[in-house]
């Protein structure tokens, strides 16, 4: 905003007023229009001759004319007006909009999001229960291919049900407040791969976890990292001989790079760039493929943190997950 002297019948001061880009005028000490530019005319309604108690009452008062900082305009929430003294009698008034709260509107789709897959999952709940309770009580007037079909409707209102937990945490990953501090990466490996293994008790998985293994970030959003990651090991290994899953890590400077590795199914490379997008598989459901959500999960959690996650694979013969994440100063 300019302090100079500034005479407002000049051609200068005209050609100035055109020039800014935001709503901009000239003013007496009484908050009299001298004259505007057409945004601040569009902006508040007013134009040369007019006064800007007309727009507010407050906006006569002397003393915040005088005030020299930024004043409410009633009926107009998304801004300030800035008043700058010239002189005795001359004031310059500045439009400027309050910048978006980019973290308000996150989280009013964050509850959006979940007020959704809540209102949607009971629905799916009550198809899954009375699907199980006509399989139960009609299962002996039932063919076998009227069986299937039960178990179909049963089955994909489960996907659907964890489709939506997914959308859910994806939704999390992106917006939810961050609570920095020093995380035990090591214990949320082997807490995620004990979950796993009580979850499925007949498979025989070697694991080994690097100790020691420390990064700072949010706990929370890193154990969701660290269990999707991991749970895609657990799957992709389901069919292999001997299947085992390494967590290593390794400082270098001050990241911490965490390499998860598998001795699974694998991926072609040629299809790696999709490997991290939204509903994007690489494998069909009859090879354990999920909702195509967990690694988007995990990639937007590392950008988070300043850091991403990158593959590398080979089909047949496993994939190695390397997460880049803040390390804990020594």
């Amino acid at each position: 905003m300019p302090t100079d002297r500034m005479d407002p019948t000049a051609s200068a001061s005209t050609a100035w007023l055109s020039a800014c880009a935001a709503p901009t005028a000239l003013i007496d000490a009484d908050g009299r229009v001298l004259a505007a530019n057409a945004a601040f005319t569009r902006r508040l309604h007013v134009g040369e001759g007019a006064r800007l108690a007309d727009v507010d009452p407050a906006l006569g008062d002397r003393a915040t004319l005088d005030s020299q900082g930024p004043s409410d305009v009633a009926g107009h929430p998304t801004g300030h007006l800035h008043i700058g003294t010239l002189d005795a009698t001359h004031r310059v008034a500045q439009w400027i909009d309050t910048p978006p709260d980019h973290h308000a509107e996150q989280r009013q789709l964050q509850m959006f999001a979940d007020t959704v897959a809540h209102d949607l999952r009971a629905p799916l709940r009550s198809i899954e229960s009375f699907a199980k309770l006509l399989e139960d009580r009609a299962s002996e007037k039932l063919d076998a291919s009227e069986r299937m079909h039960l178990s179909r409707i049963r089955a994909a209102a489960t996907r659907m049900s964890g489709l939506l937990v997914a959308l859910g945490e994806l939704s999390r990953a992106a917006s939810a407040p961050m609570q920095p501090g020093e995380v035990d990466i090591s214990i949320l490996c082997e807490w995620a791969l004990a979950e796993l293994h009580d979850l499925d008790h007949g498979r025989d998985v070697i694991v080994h976890v690097d100790p020691g293994l420390r990064a700072v970030g949010d706990e929370r959003l890193l154990r969701q990292l660290l269990k999707s990651l991991l749970e895609n090991a657990w799957k992709f290994t389901r069919n292999v001989d001997q299947p085992r899953i390494d967590v290593h890590g390794e400082r270098v400077g001050r990241r911490l790079k965490l390499v998860i590795r598998d001795t699974g199914a694998g991926f072609d490379m040629q299809y790696a760039h999709k490997l991290f997008q939204p509903f994007q598989r690489l494998h069909g459901l009859d090879q354990g493929a999920g909702h195509g959500l967990g690694l988007a999960i995990a990639q937007r959690i590392a950008q988070r943190h300043g850091g991403h996650i990158t593959a590398e694979s080979t089909e047949g013969q496993g994939s190695t997950f390397t997460v880049d994440l803040p390390a804990v100063d020594d």
